[in-house]
């Protein structure tokens, strides 16, 4: 048994070695050749801005303001003041003086029941007053006054455009890995879009029409799980022929990362709770990503101490790194993160270990109770 075993873990190691490149070329390298149109077509179709805010009174102050002043012919934002205790109310109401097209729509809280995000969502979705919707959060501020016009350009062959928001650069290891963390997670999703087989979008810079929302009964088959109002209601709804995607730099919209380790952990395990509910064909997929990539990497460790054909097993992680060099020096410039390219040897290592352990909590995480 005891001689066969090194070998039997080589065997391992090239398999998961031969996954991770499928993944790779197969998939990530869509989004490397992907371009997005340095002007956005002309649709001037109207659309409804919306955001839920619960106590975000200086964010709304800073940031509500870029989004008012789009470059757009026919727009409203809708900002749901979801229980608020704070000044957002005062805020909100002052901006409409200025902003006509601002509509507030309150959420009170009641003593019997708590209310969350989706049922804010869904009241701001009600009272919007067009068909085609766009979402973003309060704590996020447009790249451009061209936002709205670079998402809204794709609405003219889609029902849900999936957009990207990164975070602000800062100092720190810990902002390092988030922002190269984001990045990993959109090239999933961006590419699995462009491969005809989206799952997921960030609700940071996501639309979507109202007729699919309520064809699809909004957030009814979820509306008891705390997170998801994003993610969830792409990966039940969207498909191969109604899903766009738009990475324009125009298009982005930032926030700012979280700094502390605990608050980033809370963050992610709060998101890790809900893929156990995506569909299997997609849970599959990120599970066997996740599991690939995992492998790789402990099973190259197992290789070089045991000595096992050591040259061979960093042959094949030299390969694969310069595959992943090539593809992602691209991709990471297109989402605002080429400087993160030179983290990727160990970044890439700490993702995959990330992913398997959040993984894990994550099958052990209620996602029936509200935040």
């Amino acid at each position: 048994m005891e001689t066969y075993l090194p070998e039997a873990l080589f065997i391992l190691f090239t398999l998961s070695f031969i996954a991770q490149l499928y993944y790779l070329i197969y998939y990530h390298n869509r989004l490397r050749l992907y371009k997005s149109p340095d002007e956005p077509n002309q649709v001037n179709i109207p659309v409804s801005v919306i955001i839920s805010a619960r106590n975000e009174a200086k964010n709304l102050y800073e940031n509500l303001p870029l989004i008012l002043e789009q470059n757009y012919p026919d727009f409203e934002v809708v900002v749901i003041n979801d229980c608020s205790i704070d000044d957002s109310e005062n805020i909100l109401k002052e901006s409409q003086l200025k902003y006509p097209h601002l509509k507030i729509v309150t959420v009170v809280e009641n003593d019997r029941f708590k209310t969350g995000k989706k049922f804010a969502l869904t009241m701001g979705i009600k009272a919007a007053r067009n068909e085609y919707l766009l979402f973003t959060d309060a704590d996020c501020r447009p790249a451009s006054t061209n936002w709205i016009a670079h998402m809204a350009a794709n609405f003219s062959s889609s029902d849900i455009v999936l957009g990207y928001s990164p975070y602000h650069k800062a100092g720190g290891f810990l902002n390092l890995f988030i922002r190269f963390e984001t990045i990993k997670t959109a090239v999933n999703y961006l590419s699995a879009a462009l491969n005809g087989n989206p799952y997921m979008g960030i609700g940071r810079n996501l639309a979507y029409t109202k007729t699919l929302f309520f064809k699809g009964k909004g957030f009814g088959s979820h509306m008891h799980i705390m997170s998801g109002d994003d993610d969830l209601f792409v990966n039940q709804n969207a498909n191969a022929s109604n899903t766009a995607i738009e990475i324009h730099t125009d298009a982005f919209t930032f926030s700012e990362a979280k700094t502390t380790l605990a608050s980033w952990y809370l963050q992610k395990k709060r998101h890790m709770g809900v893929g156990k509910l995506y569909k299997n064909k997609h849970r599959g997929m990120l599970s066997f990503d996740a599991l690939s990539g995992f492998l790789f990497y402990i099973l190259l460790v197992l290789c070089l101490i045991l000595n096992y054909d050591p040259w061979p097993a960093l042959g094949l992680f030299i390969f694969r790194l310069v595959c992943q060099v090539i593809v992602y020096y691209k991709v990471f410039r297109k989402l605002d993160g080429k400087n993160l390219i030179w983290y990727l040897p160990l970044f890439d290592l700490i993702y995959y270990v990330y992913l398997n352990i959040f993984g894990l909590i994550g099958t052990f995480i209620k996602t029936t109770q509200w935040k």
